[in-house]
């Protein structure tokens, strides 16, 4: 009986408890994270006055916290210039702080609800960024509360969103890289005021619905079709769950990906970057909302990994669900579906680049031709022409394979680039397609 099959031991301490609206912000996290790099690297070439990066560098470092569980501390990136070879970055979003009060429910810890993994491949050429569901059981290491000092022992199945209340940002880092055997560099959290600061300082983020969604638990009311969201919106956005795909975590987890590629367009191609109030705005709403490991605690780290970002392909960034499957074990959750898993980190350790295979999108959202118009058909393909019949009746006829060739009349080859391997049974998609939520179905 391997781990995953095994029930958990019963905990040191009582449940954790929370309230009914306990979806958090899941994208939040790269939002800010994404937007601060950007906006961090400008500060530093001076597009936003000396105070800012006072302000921004101060706070950062004040809320910088250790990740190392123990073990030695991951070094912080270079001074300025590009991060030379890859990295990896989590990104935590958490359902609690301390300024939200009963806004979003009442709540008496706070659970890691959205978890999402940034790798950077050594040449800087791809990326790839894996969301692992809230409710995935998996064993958890032994932590150490920061804040106390209190230790919790090790366990061999608990879900994932409960490793921030045994051991804050640094207990969530290591369980995911026990997971995975991805070793984790720096890190970030973030809460649901973080979101709303954050999209009100980017002006706004485009998403695409196939039909109208009206959801009270998280607050949602949009149309069909593209709408630009901020604040309170995008934060309704990320956390509903009941009004979209099939109602589960990761119908959901298929929207902030939508999300979060729709930003990543957003800061690529539009004035973002060269926008003095914008990147002044982004700087303090990031300084005030993230909580970022000691590694990441300063303006050079966030410029140095911003530099490694920025010339990727939007279709080499692949964002990509964790493979999981039910277990009767554990009604309501999830559990790793472990070759599949292997297949998918085996190409992130190794920097290999891949895609997803087809229908990669699963039930919370579709690819879509025209986001503005989302149910219109997709144009017919053209019939591909039969490279054994001429399209030209004149045409040459071809060439007698064993005729002799005249050196000073063959044409050299060109290489044709080996395709990324397709890994199939995950979901997700890339940075450069255009998706729209699907509407609750069950």
């Amino acid at each position: 009986m391997n781990d995953t099959e095994r029930r958990p031991r019963p905990r040191p301490s009582g449940p954790i408890r929370h309230g009914r609206q306990h979806t958090s912000s899941p994208v939040a996290a790269v939002v800010k994270w994404l937007a601060v790099v950007a906006a961090v690297a400008l500060v530093s070439v001076g597009a936003v006055t000396a105070y800012a990066v006072t302000s921004v560098a101060q706070q950062f470092s004040a809320n910088a916290v250790d990740i190392s569980n123990g073990e030695d501390a991951p070094a912080a990136p270079p001074l300025l210039g590009a991060f030379e070879g890859g990295f990896n970055m989590l990104i935590v979003g958490t359902d609690n702080d301390p300024n939200q009060g009963e806004d979003f429910g009442e709540r008496d810890a706070t659970l890691n609800d959205v978890n999402i993994l940034l790798h950077v491949s050594a040449d800087h050429t791809n990326a790839v960024v894996v969301s692992f569901p809230r409710d995935l059981v998996i064993p958890q290491p032994e932590c150490t509360d920061p804040a106390t000092g209190e230790v919790f022992d090790a366990m061999s199945a608990q879900p994932l969103n409960d490793a921030f209340a045994r051991g804050g940002l640094a207990c969530v880092a290591t369980t995911i890289t026990d997971l995975t055997g991805v070793p984790i560099q720096y890190a970030a959290a973030t809460s649901f005021n973080g979101v709303i600061e954050m999209t009100n300082a980017v002006g706004g983020v485009p998403v695409c619905l196939v039909e109208p969604i009206v959801d009270t638990d998280s607050g949602l009311d949009l149309p069909a079709g593209t709408s630009t969201i901020e604040g309170q919106m995008a934060l309704s956005f990320l956390r509903n769950r009941h009004g979209v795909g099939d109602g589960s975590d990761l119908a959901r987890i298929a929207s902030q990906q939508q999300y979060l590629a729709s930003l990543i367009r957003t800061m690529k191609s539009s004035n973002t970057l060269t926008d003095v109030t914008k990147l002044f705005g982004l700087a303090q709403a990031a300084s005030q909302n993230i909580l970022p490991s000691q590694s990441l605690a300063s303006v050079d780290a966030m410029v140095s990994l911003a530099l490694t970002l920025k010339d990727i392909d939007l279709s080499k960034i692949v964002f990509a669900q964790y493979p999981v499957g039910s277990s009767s074990d554990y009604p309501g959750k999830v559990v790793p579906l472990q070759s599949t898993a292997d297949e998918l980190f085996a190409k992130v350790l190794n920097d290999e680049p891949f895609t997803l295979g087809a229908d990669s999108t699963g039930t919370g959202s579709t690819i879509v031709e025209d986001p503005t118009n989302p149910t219109a058909e997709a144009p017919a393909e053209e019939t591909p022409v039969d490279p054994a019949e001429p399209a030209d009746p004149g045409a040459e006829a071809p060439v007698d394979p064993e005729a002799p060739v005249d050196p000073s009349t063959e044409v050299p080859t060109t290489e044709v680039p080996t395709a990324p391997e397709v890994i199939e049974g995950v979901k997700g998609q890339t940075a450069d397609q255009q998706t729209c939520a699907n509407p609750f179905s069950g």
